[in-house]
């Protein structure tokens, strides 16, 4: 805009045209004013664009729009547009060393696949993901980051936020390093939060961080790489605090979560007592009031659920049931034998990893219920053979109990069983895979089973009756688990839509289905004749299914049917072979088509006018979860 040139016009101009003889001076205000009466500032402000080279941010589900894409490619610049009455903190990523895993590695050449380092960060309802770097002893990472802080209570919203006000934002900045292999499977390789008001007391606004990431798991101890930050206050700050003030704070905020932490410790040895006292042999039941997270940390399991609203990604509860199927499960992984290794992961790390344990599932599950106002409670118990498990539960205002099982996404009806009535009828065999519950609890609530049996079948869900169930104290569990009640929780991240093409997606997999089909064939003398018109009559089956999966209620398959006998001329046969996966990997999922025997028939069929056809459909959900339908078909002539 050359807007130094046009101000040095317009203030020569000003002082030639208003300085009178009689005046010496003209004070800023008079030329703030020729500027504003000529439109410079109002253009200004309108061209006003904060460039920062390469944020790839997720839009969040709430109504901000702070990001304006100029290309769909992430290596080209992006643009963030600025609210010039908002205050933001800048967060670049300058580069990692001592990733020491990585030592070895050779330099990936061009255009090879190699495996990846993604960063994603949470902080105050906002989301960002880093472009993905070639995993090495020291990544490239070289990302900028622009986080909106301000305070959206006591009408404080509109307000530019001071730095005393930033000082009492007590919310960490959540950041967690992914690695992605070549296949495309995902590994969670640390978990840190970030403390970045040590800005507010630093010179300028600008201070630079040496972050030492841990590892995860069983590995919580072991550094895994260290990563150099640069925080930047945006507009500067006109008062910085004096360090001294901003550690006081600090010091102040974990003096007061240790007291909490204390105190609730303190409550629930002597809840335990009492629990025991019941029953001596409740000591062996399932009741689980602290779980280790990513970090090893202890932490009462009723912070791991908090209500939890989609926005518009979701539609209904058993939309977000089948949301949370098709997130993959991946038990917490262990070094050697000594069965299962314990890891409730925070929620940003669940969904940046997309895969889980059960305790994962049925967390986020419970808290999508419980965001669309049903009364949900995640059940700690066991299932065949006394493996542990955790699955959710909703009592309806009618006294139903329902059961989901966040793994599936089944549901079932509970009727408890009285053992102590006659066997007058033969009782149906309960359908849900469930053995023994020892406690339930949500984000207020916590309950032990002090039934005399623990066994599902015929417990009585009455919550309220504690001679069955043992609360612990509300007021208790809201000191430890309250949303801001101490500064360890780790704050809850919005869902993000997915970045998933649905048809481009499908075409993919399908077109490299139809290629390992033909090179499967050829290896066996066959030749293989695609038929396009019966690959898309495939479509409407793979729709009913996924529609069936997420409504319980199956529709079209007459239409289905039909088309496919018009399609089918007399004295030939039609053979077709559905299959589900929540994964993107066309030849892994053709290697497990390969195992089924039916699937095997129809992709190695021999005959007379073999006319082959495939049909993928890709269902997108939030953040990148995906149902992908495929269904294998084949028409011949029967020749008896």
């Amino acid at each position: 805009m050359d807007v130094h040139g046009r101000i040095r016009e317009i203030l020569a101009e000003t002082i030639r045209e208003e300085l009178a003889p009689d005046q010496q001076q003209l004070s800023t205000e008079d030329l703030i004013k020729a500027l504003r009466r000529r439109g410079i500032i109002d253009d200004v402000m309108k061209e006003l664009n904060f460039v920062t080279d390469n944020v790839d941010q997720e839009l969040p589900s709430s109504p901000k729009q702070p990001v304006c894409f100029t290309d769909r490619q992430s290596t080209l610049l992006k643009k963030t547009n600025i609210d010039p009455t908002r205050r933001y903190l800048y967060l670049q990523v300058l580069g990692g060393k001592a990733f020491l895993e990585h030592l070895q590695e050779p330099e990936p050449l061009p255009g090879q696949v190699c495996s990846t380092f993604t960063l994603c960060l949470h902080f105050r309802n906002q989301r960002f993901r880093s472009k993905p770097v070639p995993c090495a002893c020291e990544p490239d990472f070289h990302d900028g980051f622009l986080l909106e802080v301000h305070r959206e209570s006591l009408g404080d919203g509109t307000r530019m936020a001071d730095s005393t006000t930033m000082l009492s934002i007590s919310d960490p900045i959540h950041m967690v390093l992914i690695k992605t292999d070549i296949f495309g499977e995902t590994t969670l390789v640390a978990s840190y939060f970030l403390e970045w008001r040590s800005v507010l007391g630093s010179e300028n606004g600008v201070t630079n961080l040496t972050v030492e990431l841990m590892g995860v798991g069983t590995e919580s101890k072991v550094a895994v790489g260290i990563l150099n930050i640069k925080l930047e206050m945006y507009p500067a700050l006109n008062q910085t605090l004096s360090q001294e003030v901003v550690n006081t704070q600090l010091a102040l905020e974990r003096q007061k979560t240790a007291e909490k932490e204390r105190l609730f410790l303190v409550y629930a040895k002597q809840w335990w007592r009492e629990y025991l006292q019941i029953r001596p042999s409740h000591s062996s039941r399932l009741v689980k009031i602290f779980a280790q997270d990513e970090n090893g940390i202890n932490r009462p399991v009723c912070s791991y659920v908090k209500p939890l609203r989609a926005g518009r990604l979701l539609d209904t509860p058993r939309q977000a049931a089948r949301f949370v199927n098709v997130l993959g499960y991946e038990r917490a992984p262990v070094i050697g034998g000594g069965g299962k290794q314990e890891q409730w992961c925070t929620l940003l790390a669940f969904l940046c990893r997309n895969k889980g344990d059960c305790e994962d599932h049925a967390n986020l599950l419970c808290s999508l219920l419980l965001g669309y106002g049903l009364e949900a409670f995640v059940c700690v118990g066991t299932k065949a053979k006394g493996v542990p498990h955790a699955w959710v539960m909703t009592c309806g205002t009618d006294g139903t109990i329902t059961f989901w099982e966040s793994l599936t996404g089944h549901r079932y009806i509970h009727k408890s069983t009285n053992p102590d009535e006659p066997p007058v009828a033969e009782q149906p065999k309960p359908l849900y895979p469930y053995r023994t519950v020892g406690c339930v609890f949500n984000h207020q609530m916590f309950l032990g089973n002090c039934q005399p049996s623990d066994s599902v079948e015929v417990c009585v869900f009455d919550l309220n009756d504690e001679s069955k169930w043992k609360p612990m104290s509300e007021e208790a569990i809201k000191s430890v688990c309250a949303p801001g009640a101490t500064t360890s929780l780790p704050p809850f991240p919005p869902l993000c839509a997915s970045t998933i093409d649905a048809s481009v997606t499908s075409n993919e997999i399908e077109m490299q289905l139809r290629l390992l089909v033909s090179e499967h064939r050829k290896d066996l003398g066959l030749t293989t004749v695609w038929e396009d018109q019966l690959s898309y009559l495939l479509s409407p089956a793979l729709a009913s299914y996924e529609f069936e999966r997420t409504t319980s209620i199956s529709a079209g398959n007459e239409e289905f049917q039909d088309a496919i006998r018009r399609a089918v001329p007399d004295g030939h046969t039609f053979k077709g072979f559905p299959i589900h996966f929540v994964y993107r990997n066309a030849r892994r999922a053709f290697a497990t088509c390969l195992r089924s025997p039916f699937c095997e028939e129809i992709i190695c069929c021999r005959g007379d006018q073999v006319r082959l056809a495939v049909r993928v459909r890709v269902f997108t959900y939030p953040e990148s979860a995906c149902a992908v339908w495929i269904m294998f078909a084949c028409k011949y002539r029967s020749v008896l």
